[in-house]
């Protein structure tokens, strides 16, 4: 057993609400300090170091390094998120963004559009934690300003873009701590992603199991990347998410391996939850003609994307053509019916190499699907 307990990390907006206090404490009493002691949304006690401290008549600064923990190294670890607060001649205490902090350009979040990415809960204990310690006279207040130095370069390597967050990355978390990678906390994720797509009013969205659909359809159809929504294995709680939603029109797109196991009944495609992918693939190839030596080749290969060279030396591609169809009806009847969806099979190359139906990009079909 370890000898050490398991490092849990700190959130955006618990760094950008302990940067804050610190300040105001600075401000308050006049000394610079190097640690500052918060509690934070979920009533953790935290203390944590602080950096590059400057204090003046009337102003604070700081900064603090972000720790993701031990388990949940993403890409804002190790970014400073900094802190100024200023004395103004207006009373009340006032939040707002600065440099690498994003601004929301798009309905759907938990901020107002045109406003900076700084969520409900951090701006909440940031207002709690500073105004216990300034008072604000009638003529008198505070202007707290948050900003990340590389916040804008880190948020071309996120999600934020696609999410109409600009310009910089968001100040986030609802409990202040860095749990390590769930699937509930993967799933919530793309409950935001949908909900952006859906305040965008789109009557048709397309589910990519990863990069190749996604990829496919931005470049050759010119989809918007708001429309589409990457779910990695989480094809059935996005389509249970749709229905809830009221989505019509879905596309789901993807490569083989992992639609395949749809067509299987599998709406978690991790191979954790199962395997059918080569046994279905064999039977489809069977129902085409495929011969039994054929058919024991397929079975013999372990990744999904070597069976569509033993295919095609067969003339039998068309086997992907007749389980898209599967994958399209497992699809619909999880959605009770009430979803029209069209399920695209890829190769690793990005070629399609099933689709149902099967001329969905022809212009005619193409034009009324998306309408």
């Amino acid at each position: 057993m370890s000898k050490h307990k398991e490092k849990i990390g700190i959130t955006t907006g618990g760094c950008a609400q302990a940067a804050a206090y610190a300040c105001a404490v600075m401000l308050s009493t006049g000394k610079r300090i190097d640690t500052v002691e918060i509690e934070l949304p979920n009533k953790m006690m935290r203390v944590v170091p602080l950096v590059n401290q400057k204090i003046s008549q009337g102003y604070a600064c700081c900064g603090v390094i972000k720790d993701s923990g031990e388990e949940d190294k993403d890409i804002t670890n190790g970014i400073e998120i900094v802190c100024e607060i200023t004395k103004q001649n207006k009373s009340g205490i006032f939040i707002e963004g600065g440099e690498g902090v994003g601004k929301v350009t798009r309905p759907g979040l938990a901020v107002k559009v045109g406003e900076y990415a700084i969520n409900p809960i951090p701006k909440k204990m940031i207002l709690r934690d500073v105004s216990s310690l300034l008072f604000t006279a009638e003529k008198e207040g505070y202007i707290v300003k948050l900003s990340i130095p590389k916040g804008k370069e880190i948020a071309r390597k996120t999600y934020n873009p696609r999410l109409g967050v600009k310009g910089g990355i968001s100040i986030i978390g609802t409990t202040g701590t860095v749990k390590p990678k769930s699937q509930e906390s993967y799933k919530k994720s793309l409950l935001v992603e949908l909900n952006v797509a859906t305040s965008a009013k789109f009557k048709t969205l397309f589910i990519a199991s990863g990069y190749l659909g996604e990829r496919l359809l931005t470049e050759k159809y010119n989809i918007s990347e708001q429309q589409i929504i990457k779910v990695g294995d989480h094809v059935g709680y996005m389509l249970e998410a749709c229905l809830e939603k009221g989505i019509k029109k879905v596309m789901l797109i993807g490569h083989i391996g992992k639609l395949v196991k749809v067509a299987a009944g599998l709406f978690n495609t991790h191979s954790k939850t199962g395997d059918a992918r080569m046994e279905t693939i064999a039977a489809y190839a069977a129902l085409n003609g495929a011969s039994q030596d054929l058919v024991k080749e397929i079975l013999d290969v372990t990744l999904a994307e070597a069976t569509i060279d033993l295919l095609k030396k067969n003339n039998l591609l068309c086997t992907f053509d007749t389980i898209a169809p599967k994958v399209t009806q497992r699809c619909r009847q999880l959605c009770q019916e009430k979803i029209e969806i069209v399920s695209v099979l890829l190769s690793l190359k990005g070629e399609i190499v099933g689709a149902y139906p099967k001329n969905i990009f022809k212009d005619k079909e193409w034009k009324k699907f998306i309408s």
